[in-house]
């Protein structure tokens, strides 16, 4: 049976940056120098394990290795990493991770400098508490200046950056120093072991072989394999299967003490049963109160899924419920569209939470889908005094029952080279957005806008990245949900409305919006025998139109000579039967009319 590890020799720490600053390349070298996986198994980005992570170079979710270090002053240390991701979208899992851990390596890329998301994640940890470890990456590279970046982390920051590590995590250079830094700069973990347990629940995963893995944080107390435990949230009782700690592979260890992460099997048949941040202690002699838990994530975007083919609704289901299990962010509901067919409504944390799932579903369960146009929570307020959140522009209800509609808007941070400003401030105003803030980090300016949500949730991060060629960085934080005129805008195609196209938009905006879609609607809707009206409309009152002409046999043309009238009275008939057809016949708008009018262009 392993001892149980020493509190002053364990070190819990989560390494933070803005996407593409070295984070997995650095959680690579420290499991490579302290050989705990072995050099035939190691590749690169050992800590992403999806293919869509590997192959999009991201880190979606956060990942934990434990790694032992023999350091200078002879002790073995337990070193429990957390790789975080660093994109907005995911920053709920960085913000549950760092309350698991005490220290942070905060990376910053030593020629890029300070960005949008190095201070979201900074934040992250400074609300947590942590001590911070500044390290500069790549300091290898040509374009690197370590002075100006460090100035830069003690000025944007306000950091102490005069002790930070300067390293090549891609060479390996500095790597030892990191490892030591850890050990002698950052805290080790506070926990009594003869207390009651009081374990935080930090993760949980679906596995088909173990069922629900659980990830655990240990405050106080013990936990060994065979102890009853209970979820204090939800009152569950388990038995515990088995304990493990992730080397990155699950190793069986007996029992966990203080201070230390370690995963648990029990039995558990859903995801949904284990809620993160729930407290986890006996089910006899437990703790009396629980930890404070973290806040459940908030989707923000909502989406309709639809299969292509009608038939793959029962495996899209199925693909939903599985994805579920793994994924607590992301919600569902049954939806029925006119033009779609059944589907399912999905709540997201963002647009590229979207594009992973959807991405997934279509990679991991080879479904082939449609993506109805993104929009936000809406909240309406009635007249009669009751309060109603519209997730889909579709459900508004009459706009005469209405009082008033309030939208979320955001707190947005852009960091961006001096050159690019005016684009980005643009860019901005012609998306509603407030100034809130404007400040300069040597040549970057720092902008902060108040923006609406539902004009950031389209096009708004491949804009910013066009206007700026790709060098500004973007961060937001959801602010409040404030009152605006805003109107549902219907899109009519032969007088029918296509639910799939309608979308709430700001009044001043609605003809500008309304034209480009009935415009965009008439190239990509194929001609039929008779003329289609193509409308887009608020409420009765019709703000733009375009027809699509219909497709003519010549029917005069047997005729040579003779009487005018002749050509009147085929021509006459055969308007006649255009009318005739045109009451009776349906239109059929293409898969990708759908998926191209959604795409919607500047």
């Amino acid at each position: 049976m392993r001892p149980m590890t020493q509190l002053d020799q364990i070190r819990n720490f989560s390494i933070v940056a803005h996407i593409d600053h070295g984070k997995s390349t650095l959680a690579d070298r420290l499991i490579q120098l302290t050989g705990t996986v072995a050099a035939r198994d190691m590749k690169a980005q050992m800590l992403d394990s999806m293919d869509i992570e590997r192959e999009r170079g991201i880190t979606i979710k956060a990942n934990t290795v434990r790694i032992e270090y023999p350091a200078k002053d002879g002790k073995t240390y337990v070193l429990n990493l957390i790789d975080t991701p660093g994109h907005v979208d995911f920053a709920y899992e960085v913000s549950r991770s760092m309350r698991a851990v005490e220290g942070s390596l905060l990376v910053v890329d030593a020629s890029q400098g300070v960005e949008a998301q190095t201070l979201a994640n900074v934040y992250h940890a400074l609300d947590a508490g942590h001590e911070i470890v500044p390290v500069l990456n790549k300091v290898d590279l040509p374009a690197a200046e370590p002075e100006r970046v460090r100035q830069q982390i003690e000025d944007v920051i306000g950091l102490d950056a005069s002790e930070a590590l300067l390293i090549s995590a891609k060479s390996g250079l500095g790597i030892s120093e990191v490892l030591e830094a850890i050990v002698t700069r950052l805290p080790a973990p506070k926990g009594d072991a003869n207390a009651p347990l009081k374990a935080m629940l930090v993760d949980s995963w679906y596995d088909s072989y173990l069922g629900v893995v659980v990830m655990v944080r240990i405050m106080d107390g013990t936990i060994k394999k065979g102890d009853r435990i209970r979820m204090m949230q939800t009152n569950a009782v388990y038995g515990i299967d088995r304990l493990a700690v992730l080397t990155p592979q699950m190793t069986e260890i007996s029992t966990l003490g203080p201070g230390e992460i370690g995963v648990l099997t029990a039995s558990i048949k859903q995801v949904r049963d284990t809620r993160v941040g729930d407290t986890i202690t006996h089910e006899r002699k437990g703790c009396e109160t629980p930890l404070p838990g973290f806040k459940p994530a908030q989707p923000v975007v909502f989406c309709g899924l639809f299969p292509v083919d009608a038939n793959e609704f029962e495996p899209l289901r199925d693909a939903i419920e599985k994805l579920a299990l793994n994924d607590a962010s992301f919600s569902t509901e049954m939806e029925t569209s006119a033009a779609l067919g059944f589907g399912f409504r999905c709540g997201f944390l963002g647009l590229l939470h979207l594009e992973v799932i959807r991405d997934r579903l279509e990679r991991e369960y080879d479904i082939d889908l449609i993506t109805t146009a993104p929009s936000v929570v809406y909240h309406l307020f009635m007249k009669d005094g009751t309060v109603v959140d519209l997730h889909n522009p579709a459900d508004m209800p009459d706009l005469t029952l209405v009082d008033h509609i309030e939208e979320p808007r955001i707190k947005a941070t852009i960091m961006v080279p001096d050159e690019y400003l005016g684009d980005v401030l643009k860019l901005c105003q012609d998306r509603r957005g407030i100034q809130l803030d404007l400040s300069y980090a040597g040549s970057r300016a720092m902008v902060v806008y108040d923006l609406p949500l539902n004009e950031v949730v389209f096009d708004f991060y491949d804009r910013l990245k066009s206007v700026t060629k790709g060098y500004a960085s973007f961060d937001y934080v959801i602010a409040e949900y404030r009152e605006d005129f805003l109107v549902k805008m219907s899109i009519l195609v032969n007088e029918e409305p296509v639910d799939a196209l309608s979308m709430m938009v700001h009044r001043d905006r609605a003809d500008l919006r309304g034209r480009a879609m009935v415009e965009k609607l008439k190239d990509l809707i194929p001609r039929h025998m008779f003329k289609i009206p193509i409308q887009a409309a608020i409420g009765s009152r019709v703000i733009a139109r375009e027809t699509l002409s219909a497709m003519r046999k010549d029917v005069t043309a047997k005729c040579y000579g003779g009487d005018a009238s002749r050509k009147r009275k085929l021509l006459d008939k055969q308007k006649a039967g255009k009318k005739k057809m045109r009451q009776f016949g349906k239109v059929e708008i293409p898969q990708q009319a759908f998926i191209s009018a959604l795409k919607m262009d500047s």
